[in-house]
């Protein structure tokens, strides 16, 4: 059902794409949504392995009355490669998590993660002005989060991953818009932070390792999880065990609800 009705041959369609996508949330968040708005469109998720991407991708750009596409863990850098045009937030951060149909048939694409997540940062009574941040993981997600943190105004930012090229190339992306405030280091720099993020995939299945010690963790600092589905990652449960406070992966998705209101054009 859409906006009340039967999906039909008017339907409007939106996809989000990922590996895997049994996690996504937006699907439940999205189409209440365009019911509520009384439209008639859905959004479905949509299996896209890495090796599949660009095909996947291409055969989306081209469905006729396909108007958005959502970008999931782990497309949003590729996503970034087969846009028509970005915004200077994609420029930024070198990756994509919406794209929408222009008027004349290009995509265009734009990272709303960021925002989304310092939102619900905010939203929850933690506003990083002035803050010391330790970010773990450099992917879609990371580079997007690290933009929108330092743009509100956190004071330092520490960003670990393993992959050194990929550090290498965030810093060289943000230090012209916000020069000397961010660090970078192939294992977690948690000394002093006020704010400790997951923005890596570990934790999406009960296997993974943990993605930084919490036992390591500075006193009195909050641990933030992008993570939404299981909601209360291993992390999380383990940080919130020592004491500490704990921000939820869903904040991010409901930060970003109204961004995509007005990316789409939506009532």
């Amino acid at each position: 059902m859409t906006g009340g009705n039967p999906i039909s041959g008017t339907t409007r369609l939106y996809v989000v794409l990922g590996d895997p996508v049994a996690q996504v949330q937006s699907p439940g968040l999205l189409n209440p949504l365009f019911a509520r708005l009384g439209l008639d469109a859905v959004l479905v998720p949509v299996h896209a392995r890495p090796r599949d991407f660009d095909q996947v991708f291409g055969g989306l750009r081209c469905v006729g009355n396909i108007d958005g596409i959502f970008v999931t863990v782990p497309h949003k850098v590729a996503a970034r490669g087969l846009a028509d045009r970005c915004s200077p937030m994609v420029d930024i951060t070198g990756s994509a998590n919406a794209l929408r149909r222009e008027a004349d048939g290009s995509w265009y694409a734009e990272n709303f993660d960021g925002v989304g997540f310092v939102a619900g940062l905010v939203g929850a009574g933690c506003d990083p002005a002035g803050l010391r941040v330790a970010l773990v993981g450099a992917g879609g997600a990371g580079s997007a989060i690290a933009a929108a943190l330092l743009a509100a105004g956190a004071a330092r930012l520490s960003v670990c991953d393993p992959d050194t090229a990929k550090l290498a190339g965030l810093l060289e992306r943000l230090d012209p818009h916000w020069p000397g405030r961010t660090t970078t280091s192939t294992a977690p720099d948690l000394d002093g932070a006020d704010v400790v993020v997951n923005a890596t995939p570990l934790g999406l299945r009960p296997e993974d390792p943990l993605p930084l010690q919490p036992r390591l963790l500075p006193p009195g600092a909050v641990v933030a999880d992008i993570i939404m589905k299981p909601r209360e990652t291993r992390l999380l449960r383990e940080a919130a065990a020592l004491g500490h406070r704990v921000h939820y992966g869903m904040h991010m998705l409901d930060g970003q609800v109204d961004s995509y209101r007005a990316f789409f054009g939506l009532p």
